[in-house]
């Protein structure tokens, strides 16, 4: 872990990203519930970027995994769809993230000294998809702490590590939406489920202020990307792929660099990784076989 006065000096240096990212995963999130929660934090990084409330969590080339979060967050981290990170459901079975990483991997073959940090309380995505981060948080499946717990913990800690340190990569995850919609109902109806999204925006909220407040902020170049793994239907998601409520979600590109108001070409969670590369410089190669692309920046 590196102290953000330690660092400050590597700014000069060619090998690290001039741009700065942080990727916020919300489980379970469906854009109609988005659209009437009370969430300003989430309102206004959209008031100031680009945003869609029609992405799609499944491609057209291959439809054959469950719309669960297994095969989500992979093809959310890594930017390619499930026949390639090969993950078609949560026991991870045939997982191919040597040939197909999480995006840190690619950052840090770029900018070896680019510090990055993983934040999060749905624990597999820890043990099975993350790759390179220099600071991992991860709140157990043992602990007895409901998510609405973890996600409060997690949030303080990624915010301590975005005002403190001196990262370029940041992922935060925050699962008590997903477990709500699982409990109660996953419809923008279900006051539950309305006042666990409006919980998380409050997190969101306090990391965007620990951005603001690093001294030199102004200069860093900061993008916000938010999006999640599937909707929901009823109390679940599995077998959604031509449910509308399920595979459809949102994405928002919050920044700077961002382009403003709606995006208007098609969209998918693969896009998120490609998004944040693009605007840390770098450069997307073919052999890759990326299957994103960037949308919502300059």
């Amino acid at each position: 872990m590196y102290l953000y006065d330690q660092c400050r000096c590597l700014g000069s240096e060619p090998n690290i990203p001039e741009g700065r990212v942080l990727v916020i995963g919300i489980d379970g999130v469906r854009p109609d519930a988005l659209r009437i929660a009370d969430t300003p934090a989430i309102d206004e990084l959209i008031s100031e970027g680009a945003f869609t409330n029609n992405t799609k969590i499944l491609g057209e080339r291959y439809r054959e995994n469950e719309t669960i979060s297994g095969p989500g967050w992979s093809s959310f981290l890594t930017g390619v769809w499930a026949d390639k990170h090969g993950v078609n459901d949560n026991t991870f079975r045939g997982q191919n993230y040597d040939e197909y990483p999480h995006f840190f991997v690619y950052l840090k073959r770029a900018f070896p000294k680019a510090i990055t940090g993983s934040f999060v309380d749905w624990e597999p995505i820890d043990t099975f998809i993350l790759r390179d981060a220099d600071v991992r948080e991860v709140c157990p499946a043992s602990s007895e702490d409901s998510l609405l717990q973890k996600d409060e913990k997690l949030a303080n800690k990624a915010a301590n590590f975005l005002t403190q340190q001196n990262p370029h990569a940041v992922f935060v995850y925050f699962g008590q939406v997903d477990e709500i919609g699982h409990q109660d109902g996953f419809h923008p109806s279900v006051p539950s489920y309305l006042q666990a999204l409006q919980t998380v925006d409050a997190h969101v909220a306090s990391l965007v202020q620990a951005i603001q407040l690093r001294p030199e902020y102004l200069e860093e170049n900061w993008l916000i990307v938010i999006s999640t793994d599937h909707g929901g239907r009823g109390r679940k998601h599995r077998g959604g792929h031509d449910v509308p409520e399920i595979v459809t979600t949102f994405l928002v590109v919050s920044g700077v660099q961002s382009k403003k108001g709606v995006i208007e070409e098609p969209s998918y969670i693969v896009d998120v990784p490609i998004i944040a590369l693009t605007h840390l410089g770098v450069p997307i190669d073919s052999a890759w076989q990326l299957d994103g692309k960037a949308v919502g920046i300059r």
